[in-house]
C-alpha cells in the first residue's frame, strides 16, 4: 500500500465569473475553477493551463491530498471533478473540494495488481488473470488516504475469484459497498481456443474416391 502524497499546485482568486469570463481566461492561458466545502463559501479560482494539465497526467494527483497555493494560503484540498474540451488537449473547468482533518472522505482510488505471472493459475494452469476493476470506492480520514491500494495476485489459483472483502486494505481505510453486495476484483481462467480443421483440396488431384470403371471383358473366349 502507497502512503499518503502530498501534491503542490498553485492558484489565483478570480473576481469574474460566468462563461464570457471563463473564455477570456481560457484565452489567457488559464483554467477557471472552484474550491468549495468545508466551512467556508465557494472560492472561484484559476490555474495556469499548462501547470494544471501535467499535473493531471499523474496518477497521485488524482487521488491524493493536494495543497492549492492559493494567494500564498496553503488550502488541503481533493481533485472532484475535470472538465475537458471533447477534441482537444485542453482542460475547460476544475473543482476542489476542501478537506478536513477530522471528517471522513469518500474517494475513489486505483487499484495495482502484481504477482499475476508467479500465482499457480498462470505458472501451472496456463490461465489468464482478469482485472474486472480497477479503482476502489473507500472512505477514510484524510491522513489514511493511500495514494492507490495493492493487490497481490501471488495466490490465485485457476477458478478462483478475489472479491473486495478478501483485499488487505491499509488501517483506517474501509471499502464502500452496497449492502449484501462484494464486488469481485480478479478471476482466474483458462482459455480454450477451439481449432476448426480445414480441408484443402490439392490442385491436379482426384476429387472423388469412386475407383476406375472395370476392366473390359476379353473379347473372346
Amino acid at each position: 500500500m502507497a502512503n499518503q502524497t502530498v501534491l503542490e499546485i498553485s492558484a489565483q482568486s478570480r473576481k469574474e465569473e460566468g462563461r464570457g469570463a471563463s473564455r477570456r481566461l481560457r484565452r489567457a492561458g488559464n483554467v477557471p475553477g472552484i474550491i468549495y466545502g468545508g466551512d467556508s463559501a465557494p472560492s472561484p479560482v484559476m490555474f495556469d493551463h499548462n501547470t494544471l494539465y501535467h499535473a493531471l497526467r499523474k496518477e497521485a494527483f488524482h487521488s491524493s491530498i493536494l495543497s492549492v497555493n492559493l494567494d500564498g494560503k496553503e488550502v488541503r484540498a481533493l481533485l472532484r471533478d475535470v472538465q475537458m474540451h471533447p477534441y482537444r488537449q485542453q482542460v475547460l473547468h476544475v473543482d476542489f473540494q476542501r478537506v478536513d482533518a477530522n471528517k471522513k472522505i469518500h474517494m475513489r482510488v486505483p487499484l495495482h495488481f502484481v504477482n499475476a505471472e508467479i500465482s499457480p493459475a498462470v505458472k501451472l494452469g496456463g490461465a489468464l488473470v482478469n482485472q474486472v476493476i480497477n479503482e476502489l470506492d473507500i472512505s477514510c480520514l484524510p491522513k489514511d488516504l493511500p495514494e492507490f491500494i495493492e493487490v497481490d495476485l501471488s495466490e490465485m489459483q485457476v477458478g478462483d475469484t478475489l472479491h473486495v472483502s478478501a483485499l488487505k486494505l491499509p488501517e483506517g481505510v474501509s471499502a464502500i459497498m452496497l449492502r449484501g453486495q462484494d464486488p469481485t476484483v480478479a478471476s482466474a481462467s483458462v482459455v480454450k481456443e477451439v481449432a476448426e480443421e480445414e480441408s484443402v483440396t490439392t490442385p491436379g488431384e482426384p476429387v472423388t474416391t469412386a475407383q476406375a470403371a472395370p476392366a473390359a471383358e476379353e473379347n473372346s473366349k
